[in-house]
């Protein structure tokens, strides 16, 4: 099954700064942060719900999304231009304003 996506590579995506209880698949440091769509990976069943037993859970979107390191941590960044990479669904992301 092919699951349509919100964003394309080179769309700039802000990650919800939600902090819902039990198992999520976002790390806490990224969220509230701006990044970059490097690459659609695919879709897949949400692991969030997977988690729970849920297995008929939809297929959701999953992003590479590219971020600088400097925005993450300003305070400890041992080289300009340094980026993170982090693999996040399409449920955690907003187009970024």
């Amino acid at each position: 099954m092919t699951t349509e996506t919100q964003f394309q590579p080179s769309d700039r995506v802000k990650v919800h700064n939600w902090t819902p209880p039990g198992h999520v698949r976002t790390p806490y440091y990224l969220r509230g942060h701006v990044g970059t769509v490097e690459s659609i990976a695919g879709s897949f069943r949400n692991p969030e719900k997977l988690a729970y037993g849920q297995r008929d859970a939809d297929e959701v979107p999953l992003y590479r999304v590219s971020f600088a390191a400097s925005d993450l941590w300003p305070d400890r960044i041992e080289r300009a231009g340094d980026r993170i990479v982090a693999d996040i669904f399409e449920h955690w992301l907003e187009p970024a304003s």
